[in-house]
């Protein structure tokens, strides 16, 4: 999009949702406006393709008319749950103004981001289906992952000592969203499979993932349990955190602990689930 080049041409309210798209560049931004969400520019020809609705055009900004699409709000949950399904994250911009008392464009502002792996509404989630977030890490002495399912705060972590037991343990857990480190080594590991997001390094240090985890259980440390002396299983577990926050706008005051996972409760509980 070669709009923000020429921003000051923009009306207000096209250069208001140039700014929050330029917070959001990869994923797509419902802006709402009245009883619709409305998408811009490239926004807009992709989620008619991957919607199949109607691809319009809005006026002229910077002398240029502006490719649109739109939604209406009360059927938005449809609509995200489509997108989800094929993999797309969607950022949600809701009127947070009084149009009565606004000079200008009305307040508006990103309530939430809503991601295959951080879905908790019960429209959107797939019957029987986990929808687990999952964090990959890897240093010099193995693995480190973990995994949330947002709906009920299940949080667990592991540390798979090769690459075999890695690959089962993707397997066995089959995220819907998966984010691994920018520096990541063995992507042949993770190609191929949906939702990955690539994460800055600084995401999984290890100070701030105790950091992090002991302000969400509201703890000193992380000894009651059981993941003290897991550092790499942490480092996936502070990113997974972040990023579970980041999107849901909230401080997820259902996620109140964290339960290390060895490879033999996995298999138990697999036979548990098969039988």
């Amino acid at each position: 999009m070669s709009t923000i080049e020429n921003f000051d041409a923009h009306t207000p309210m096209m250069q208001q949702y140039l700014k929050l798209k330029a917070q959001h560049p990869e994923i797509l931004l419902f802006y709402r406006m009245g009883d619709f969400y409305e998408l811009f520019y490239d926004d807009a020809k992709r989620a008619s393709q991957l919607l199949d609705i109607s691809l319009t055009k809005r006026g002229a900004s910077a002398g240029e008319p502006i490719p649109m699409a739109g939604i209406p709000y009360h059927a938005v949950e449809n609509y995200l749950a489509k997108l989800v399904n094929q993999g797309e994250s969607v950022a949600i911009c809701e009127q947070i103004g009084d149009p009565a008392t606004s000079k200008g464009p009305v307040e508006r502002k990103v309530v939430r981001i809503v991601t295959p792996g951080t879905i908790s509404d019960e429209a959107l989630l797939q019957e029987r289906q986990d929808n687990l977030l999952a964090a990959i890490w890897q240093d010099s002495k193995g693995f480190g992952y973990a995994t949330l399912d947002i709906s009920s705060g299940r949080f667990r972590l592991s540390e798979p000592a090769d690459r075999e037991t890695m690959v089962a343990e993707l397997q066995r857990t089959n995220p819907a969203e998966l984010l691994y480190a920018e520096d990541f080594a063995e992507m042949s590991l993770i190609e191929g499979r949906r939702g990955l997001r690539r994460r800055p390094l600084w995401e999984f240090e290890i100070d701030t993932a105790r950091q992090q985890l002991n302000l969400q259980f509201g703890t000193r440390d992380l000894v009651g349990f059981g993941v003290e002396n897991a550092p790499r299983g942490l480092c996936a577990a502070g990113c997974l955190l972040q990023y579970a926050k980041d999107t849901q706008r909230t401080t997820l005051p259902h996620i109140r602990s964290i339960t290390m996972e060895r490879q033999q409760d996995s298999i138990i509980m697999d036979a548990r689930d098969a039988s």
